[in-house]
């Protein structure tokens, strides 16, 4: 799989935190169907520092478990000092790839991936078809990804937006699909599970102060592939400042999909 480019800092936590919020408030009922529920015992994979697994153990309480997957090591140290600090007993984090995480087969009733598939171009299926096995007879993966090419800002400088652009290539040349929301049905249903739901929406989000994103979050991955120079980092960072000062805040239209996808079977 290709190295994931965000490089961890306060800034993406913070966004991390941010996105999980607003995943709790737009995505409850679909949590729901998919299973979150107390008692549940759910495999959350490409957890990050946390933000959404400290929200599942919340969600299926004392008598549930979460345990959390990811290949970044400062992530898990993250997401562990997350749950060490908000006493989550019931959640625990280990160092795991998405398409070998070493946990068992049929253990979950549910299995949620977000944000990730994005970034393994050329591997999403083989992921998703692993993710499947994880999960019991009638319990469910849940898919959470965007359509990065139908993201929008507005007020954007031209220079943010020159960014993006950078960075949407910058994926596109690793081998990545911008659009992966729009195949997230597709590649459930080839990894032998029913869709129940298949959804996507455009929330609008005020920007916060010192939210960069995830394109600047990449940029020394960009700069190592020869994709970006020093020059594009200080004039990006002064366009961010300069948005930073500005009395309008930026609004964020984010492209989001979710699809639930439910394993044939009766829990034995």
């Amino acid at each position: 799989m290709a190295d994931y480019a965000l490089q961890l800092s306060d800034d993406e936590v913070a966004r991390y935190r941010l996105m999980a919020e607003q995943a709790r408030d737009q995505e409850a009922a679909l949590w729901a169907q998919a299973g979150v529920a107390p008692g549940a015992r759910i495999a959350d994979v490409g957890c990050g520092p946390g933000a959404i697994l400290a929200l599942l153990a919340a969600a299926v309480g004392a008598g549930g478990e979460v345990i959390g997957i990811d290949g970044d090591e400062s992530a898990v140290a993250a997401a562990t000092a997350l749950i060490a600090s908000t006493g989550l007993e019931n959640a625990s984090v280990r160092l795991g790839s998405a398409d070998r995480t070493g946990l068992p087969e049929g253990a979950f009733d549910v299995v949620m991936m977000r944000h990730v598939l994005g970034h393994n171009g050329g591997t999403e299926q083989r992921i998703v078809d692993h993710l499947a096995t994880l999960v019991r007879p009638g319990g469910a993966l849940y898919l959470v990804d965007a359509h990065l090419k139908a993201i929008a800002t507005y007020p954007e400088p031209a220079e943010l937006e020159d960014l993006f652009d950078r960075y949407l290539a910058f994926l596109t040349a690793r081998g990545s699909d911008p659009r992966i929301g729009l195949r997230l049905s597709h590649l459930a249903k080839s990894a032998g599970l029913t869709v129940e739901v298949f959804r996507g929406w455009i929330p609008i989000v005020p920007a916060p102060p010192g939210l960069r994103g995830p394109a600047w979050a990449a940029r020394e991955a960009m700069l190592a592939a020869g994709a970006i120079d020093e020059a594009d980092i200080r004039r990006w960072d002064r366009a961010f400042e300069a948005s930073d000062a500005a009395t309008e805040r930026p609004l964020l239209f984010p492209s989001t999909f979710a699809v639930v996808g439910r394993r044939p079977g009766s829990p034995s």
